[in-house]
């Protein structure tokens, strides 16, 4: 069950969900748990009625299934969930990138691009040092700064959601793995560095690379889990 998150108690519903979308991010709430309103109410000390719109928002987020009758769930997503939601978010960057084209390179203002470039330091440096609780936060944070330069608002929340649900399902396949350094994808500098050059171009080829990178990952590790009876067999060598 979740609780390593402390609750305030200004803006319990907020609160709340931000505390348990953390336990799924995180994986220390896994897939397909159970639990209920009370459950939750009593863990956290605090009433139903916070608790209750909390997980409808984070229902309403992908991140729960609700059970009639029983509760909530953690959702379960599969390996072709993960790859439908690389599939939507590359149609979405895509749109970007035409439009992009089409208008001219992105200029971006100088202090919007130094807050993203301080993102993209911070999670390049977890990547590469594979400090996966690290660079789940940063990484969301760096994406979500960066889809801010596209002035719209449904694009950021939509992206976000996605770049969410893939971390829920990758998280539990990465955790297996004995040493993350550089495993995952770090080029978070150069991909701001593109777009602060105006190389809409290369900008593209980086978030592709990106994309591709992400899948190849997960069908790997993926892959290995269906070859092997345990997970420390198939993660050696990686």
């Amino acid at each position: 069950m979740p609780g390593s998150t402390p609750v305030r108690r200004s803006s319990l519903r907020q609160q709340i969900a931000d505390a348990l979308r953390d336990e799924v991010l995180t994986g220390r709430l896994p897939a397909g748990q159970h639990f209920t309103v009370k459950e939750i109410a009593e863990l956290y000390g605090v009433s139903a009625t916070p608790v209750r719109e909390a997980l409808v928002d984070l229902a309403a987020q992908g991140l729960l299934d609700v059970e009639h009758h029983r509760g909530f769930q953690v959702r379960q997503f599969t390996h072709d969930d993960y790859r439908g939601l690389i599939e939507a978010r590359t149609l979405v960057t895509e749109g970007i990138f035409r439009r992009l084209a089409a208008r001219g390179p992105l200029v971006p203002p100088e202090e919007g691009m130094a807050s993203v470039r301080r993102r993209a330091e911070a999670a390049s440096s977890a990547a590469r040092a594979g400090a996966l609780d690290v660079l789940i936060g940063c990484d969301l944070r760096f994406w979500r700064e960066l889809a801010v330069l596209t002035a719209n608002a449904h694009v950021c929340e939509f992206l976000d959601r996605l770049r969410v649900q893939s971390w829920v399902f990758a998280v539990p396949l990465l955790r297996g793995v004995p040493d993350l350094a550089g495993v995952c994808w770090a080029e978070h500098v150069s991909l701001v560095d593109a777009i602060r050059d105006g190389d809409t171009a290369g900008a593209k080829r980086i978030v592709e690379a990106y994309n591709e990178h992400s899948l190849s990952l997960m069908r790997g590790l993926v892959d290995r889990r269906g070859q092997a009876g345990t997970a420390d067999a198939w993660l050696t060598g990686l």
